[in-house]
């Protein structure tokens, strides 16, 4: 939600809220979709980022934080002239970032980032105060931090995320749920409801049922899933639609974040259930970014002229990439990994800052964080193997593996413990062949599929892997 749509601007008439996203408006060409540049002379899928380097990955993130970080406040600035903060709800996508890291690397310099950043958080907003509504103005912008709390609860264990989580939760719902006609309001003065409440509020009340196992979250979910999939999409074609106001149909600009956040509340009811029907939903939101959103090479809209909506695709870049990841559906590996490679090819070389439009050539003076951080996202996402400390993938987790051969010490700086992994998930058409001793000696097993019981494995493989093949 943008700082300068205080509580004033929640009066606007209903007739020009219709018109309004959360977020300010850009200029769009003909039919909705934004303009955007060419795709530079030479630039193809792989050339200049083969397939997720995490080197790059890190490269990529660590700029980002030198132009961008405020170390004093834990928190980031709003443009990389390091002046003033940026906006309330994104440092929760910023936070979000650090989590990917972390997932990522598993390294310990990573875990204080996430660390830092909920104290951060903790001193600028009012300690997580749900009833400063002077901090707290707007429900998506409580939705974002909620989300981002109960994540960091799960990478944690820290049971002060969680009680912010489930009290921030209670509040939007209290505030925000419409009984009678179902669904979110975005507002205190409840004007519209947005996809960016709703669909966010689904992602939520999952994370928080998959912690709790309290079904009333699971009810909630369901039920504003429903509603929102009725009024907020199409469900033949899987457009998103940013608002509905009143009884008017529903409308606005077509945002890759609320087809993000689609895919994640979609993905996560199919994960539980596993309805097909949730999964059918999720891929047809992706298709639809993909069919009619982006230019003619497939690069994503460039949302965000210089305001926060530069960091809407970074939004998206979490859901789709737990489609693509965790979801296995693969068929957009290929269009992501293109936009990959052309943002990263565009990036200004001095810096290795990147930019919100993926198609040109990163500007070389100062730019918004929102405009920089969304391909950063995108690459800390990349296809690997992960292992588990426990059988169906319980306990602590490795990072993220990619493609390559690796001894002991090798594995040990992604977060992998010798003799100690009981179970793994592999990306479609990968091969991982696991070694009893160092250096690719002694007993050898094979997988080519996620696998849930080392111990089922003949022979047994349970604790005993140290260097490991990944093809």
């Amino acid at each position: 939600m943008l700082t300068i749509m205080k509580k004033t601007s929640i009066l606007l008439l209903t007739a020009c809220l219709a018109l309004l996203s959360c977020s300010k408006k850009e200029g769009a060409a003909p039919g909705g979709k934004t303009t955007l540049g060419s795709v530079p002379s030479g630039v193809t899928s792989g050339q200049s980022f083969v397939y997720w380097d995490p080197a790059d990955a890190t490269t990529a993130y660590n700029a980002f934080n030198t132009a961008c970080y405020n170390p004093t406040a834990k928190l980031y600035y709003g443009t990389t002239q390091k002046t003033g903060l940026a906006a309330i709800w994104t440092q929760a996508i910023f936070w979000d970032m650090a989590m990917d890291v972390y997932t990522r690397t598993k390294a310990t310099a990573d875990m204080t980032r996430i660390t830092d950043m909920y104290t951060g958080g903790s001193n600028q907003y009012a300690a997580y105060n749900w009833n400063n509504t002077t901090v707290w103005f707007i429900y998506d912008d409580m939705m974002w931090w909620i989300n981002a709390l109960a994540r960091a609860y799960k990478i944690t264990n820290n049971a002060a995320y969680l009680t912010n989580a489930t009290a921030g939760f209670d509040r939007v719902w209290a505030g925000s749920y419409d009984s009678v006609g179902g669904g979110m309001f975005w507002d205190f003065n409840h004007t519209g409801k947005n996809s960016c409440i709703n669909f966010p509020t689904v992602i939520a009340a999952m994370r928080l049922y998959n912690i709790t196992g309290n079904s009333a979250y699971l009810t909630k979910a369901q039920s504003i899933y429903t509603w929102a999939k009725a009024n907020l999409t199409n469900t033949t074609t899987g457009q998103v639609y940013d608002n509905k106001i009143g009884s008017n149909p529903p409308g606005g600009t077509d945002y890759t974040y609320n087809s993000g956040t689609a895919i994640g509340a979609a993905y996560a009811l199919y994960k539980q259930s596993g309805n097909s029907a949730y999964l059918s939903d999720a891929t047809r939101y992706a298709d639809y970014v993909k069919n009619n959103m982006c230019n003619a090479q497939g690069i994503l809209p460039a949302e965000g002229d210089f305001n926060e909506q530069g960091t809407m695709k970074a939004i998206f870049a979490d859901y789709i990439m737990q489609l693509i990841n965790d979801g296995k559906q693969t068929q957009y590996l290929s269009w992501i990994l293109t936009n990959v490679d052309t943002g990263w090819a565009n990036r200004d070389p001095a810096r290795n800052l990147t930019y919100r439009n993926y198609a040109v050539a990163c500007p070389t003076g100062y730019i918004q964080t929102y405009e920089a951080c969304s391909l950063v996202s995108f690459m800390q996402q990349y296809q690997g193997v992960v292992f588990y400390q426990n059988t169906l993938y319980g306990g602590t987790s490795s990072g993220i593996i990619p493609k390559g051969n690796y001894t002991i010490s090798q594995l040990q700086t992604m977060g992998f413990v010798n003799d100690w992994a009981s179970s793994a998930t592999v990306p479609p058409g990968w091969t991982v062949t696991m070694y009893k001793d160092d250096n690719y000696l002694g007993q050898s097993w094979v997988i080519n599929a996620d696998t849930p019981h080392f111990p089922n494995l003949t022979p047994t493989a349970n604790d005993l892997v140290t260097s490991v093949k990944i093809q």
